[in-house]
């Protein structure tokens, strides 16, 4: 069985997208191919440790809540990610795939919802994503974009036009000052824009940026 790199596993609370609140087991895999300049998972761009698949779910199981998120660095980096999805589908999880959109993401288990982080100027890394995957979207899915100022606002809004995006799945806009989204609730309701806008809640509960319960 082929092993994936994990920096951790833990029990917490959803901070992003349509399941914003609700209690979540997090399974961070190591490793991206994107720097985005304001990154707050640097530490996972690394390092991390071998685990197989039955060794994931049996982590995931122990922490005794049915919902879980895959996510990084950037989890689809490793070829082994798709089969750990198809597993945790097969266990009756709720699973949730949070990928920056810079890897195909056809061949992943049609019960997985797909988060997809569509980078905006502010980030540095806009070039890297890879557009097709836009066609690719399901109504389950989800479209996250992190916003830092009025460009990568106006970028969001031209993307949401351009891919036809609106009403083909959760689209979420995000400020990335969590306890200033006034401006962007300003520009969204301006615009009629048909969107959630969504606080990064793990960021308000812990903003020294331990998140949710580590075991030590």
């Amino acid at each position: 069985m082929m092993n994936l790199m994990v920096k951790e596993i833990f029990l917490s609370i959803q901070g992003e997208g349509s399941r914003a609140g609700l209690p979540c087991v997090m399974v961070r895999l190591a490793g991206c191919n994107m720097r985005c300049s304001w990154c707050d998972t640097a530490y996972a761009w690394e390092g991390g440790e071998a685990m197989d698949i039955d060794q994931i779910v049996a982590r995931v199981r122990s922490l005794g809540c049915g919902r879980v998120e895959v996510t990084g660095g950037e989890p689809l980096m490793q070829a082994a990610t798709r089969q750990l999805i198809e597993a945790l589908v097969r266990e009756r999880f709720e699973t949730l795939l949070e990928t920056n959109g810079s890897y195909d993401i056809r061949g992943i288990a049609d019960l997985a919802v797909r988060i997809m982080d569509v980078k905006c100027p502010s980030s540095g890394m806009s070039k890297m994503m890879l557009w097709s995957n836009m066609q690719e979207l399901r109504a389950t899915d989800e479209v996250k974009f992190v916003i830092a100022d009025r460009a990568d606002y106006e970028y969001a809004r031209d993307v949401i036009a351009r891919c036809n995006l609106t009403g083909r799945c959760e689209i979420i806009l995000s400020p990335l000052d969590a306890r200033a989204p006034a401006q962007l609730a300003k520009w969204i309701l301006e615009d009629r824009l048909d969107v959630r806008l969504g606080l990064q809640l793990h960021k308000i509960i812990w903003p020294d940026g331990e998140e949710g319960l580590h075991q030590t």
